[in-house]
């Protein structure tokens, strides 16, 4: 019967219940809320990704604002444009791994945007950031930003 007790308590695993952190708060952070991003120009994404447990992965999405909807995610209101319809709206969506065994990552990714598309230039004006942000067994965290895409 010890024996039996013995080998039956196994320890508790942890078991991760708690979703992972977006940081854009601290001052060196781009794009924050109500920045602006360049058609044809380069940026570097600076955020704190944090779990406590591990991380996982992170996927970068953008597309178009013109009809003001908004996300529970945003921070705050920016000045918006007047509404419009999307001609030729920018789209950008990728999902990016990060390395194994880190409970803290600064992605430092460096991110492209072309100035136009087989349709032509891409329509100026709002548009949402959309950082999401999971652990490894499947949590998840979403933050927003607003901006604004133009031209210089």
């Amino acid at each position: 019967m010890i024996l039996f007790v013995l080998f039956s308590c196994e320890k508790e695993k942890d078991i991760d219940t708690e979703k992972p952190n977006i940081d854009i708060t601290f001052s060196e952070a781009f794009p924050q809320n109500c920045d602006t991003l360049y058609f044809g120009e380069a940026f570097e994404l600076k955020a704190i990704f944090t779990d406590n447990m591990e991380l996982g992965s992170y996927s970068i999405s953008v597309h178009h604002n013109f009809d003001q909807h908004s996300h529970s995610t945003e921070v705050k209101a920016c000045n918006l444009d007047d509404k419009k319809e999307p001609v030729n709206p920018f789209v950008f969506i990728e999902e990016y791994k990060i390395p194994e065994g880190l409970n803290e990552y600064n992605p430092g990714l460096r991110i492209s945007v072309p100035a136009n598309n087989g349709n032509g230039s891409f329509d100026e004006g709002d548009y949402h950031f959309m950082i999401k942000l999971t652990d490894k067994v499947g949590w998840s965290a979403l933050t927003g930003i607003s901006l604004k895409m133009k031209y210089r």
